[in-house]
């Protein structure tokens, strides 16, 4: 039988986070220090590579789909499909300097040096901007070359923005935004191609539930018109009769980000009672 061959980071927070993934959408994996594994219950097989070549490797169609950040997919530029973002190790690749210099904006480049581990992509954006720079490749530690002297500014992945400060740099632009993303040699077979949609459903179950709330609340019945316009749920809130008159109770979904925003309106119509619960999987 065919197995799906997935590539994914060997090592490292994305590592965990994509192992956590499969786990959640019931695909058991133990690698057990190895760089191939088998899942126990589900035709597919891992291999733990290290991020920069998994775009190479599901090009070339070793692997058949991989899971790293949608930064490398762009910088590496092989022929392979992103066919999912899954919604974690977000991160911007920004430009930044020296805290001391007087940015102006992204001409103050011109003529500068800047150091990068992603070339392409910076190039790409200094292109776009019309501005001629020199740059850098350094495979590394990228926030030190303006302190050596190797260059004036420099083009890194971004999360909390502590590293910059601590030596010495300032952020002053984004370049682009990323996060992990499933990707796919576009020549699967139809059954991988099938193995790949179970997958992928698997994930959006996941993702959806990891971004709502399952609530439940007591409500008076003479604001249940108004109530429900607030919890409209996947279609509609359910809605079940209380032992004591004039009250029902409501069970329904809502989003993450905007679950404040709506506990505050439940709470201005009469709701009480309400309980929060996270939701494991979410078929829509």
């Amino acid at each position: 039988m065919e197995k799906l061959r997935i590539a994914i980071q060997k090592s490292g927070r994305l590592s965990e986070k994509s192992l956590k993934l499969l786990a959640d959408c019931g695909v058991r994996v133990n690698n057990g220090g190895k760089l191939k594994a088998e899942a126990t219950n589900f035709p597919l097989e891992v291999l733990f590579l290290r991020d920069d070549d998994i775009s190479q490797y599901v090009e070339e169609g070793v692997a058949d789909v991989g899971m790293l950040g949608e930064n490398t997919v762009l910088e590496k530029d092989k022929k392979v499909e992103v066919v999912r973002k899954l919604g974690f190790a977000n991160c911007r690749l920004s430009l930044a300097v020296s805290k001391e210099i007087d940015y102006t904006g992204t001409s103050w480049f011109e003529g500068k040096k800047v150091a990068t581990s992603y070339p392409k992509i910076l190039g790409d954006y200094f292109n776009q901007k019309g501005v001629n720079a020199t740059i850098e490749f350094i495979s590394g530690s990228v926030e030190i070359a303006p302190g050596i002297g190797l260059a004036e500014g420099i083009c890194d992945i971004v999360s909390t923005g502590s590293t910059l400060l601590t030596n010495g740099l300032k952020e002053v632009e984004q370049v682009l935004t990323s996060e992990a993303v499933l990707i796919a040699n576009p020549n699967l077979s139809d059954i991988k191609k099938a193995l790949l949609e179970s997958i992928m459903f698997r994930m959006n179950a996941v993702q959806k539930a990891s971004e709502n709330k399952y609530i439940l609340l007591n409500a008076p019945n003479k604001n249940l018109k108004e109530i429900t316009a607030v919890l409209p749920g996947m279609k509609s809130p359910t809605i079940l009769p209380l032992a004591e008159d004039g009250w029902s109770s409501l069970h329904s979904v809502v989003k993450e980000d905007e679950f404040w925003e709506v506990i505050d309106k439940l709470k201005d119509l009469g709701a009480e009672g309400i309980l929060v619960c996270p939701i494991e999987k979410m078929i829509v």
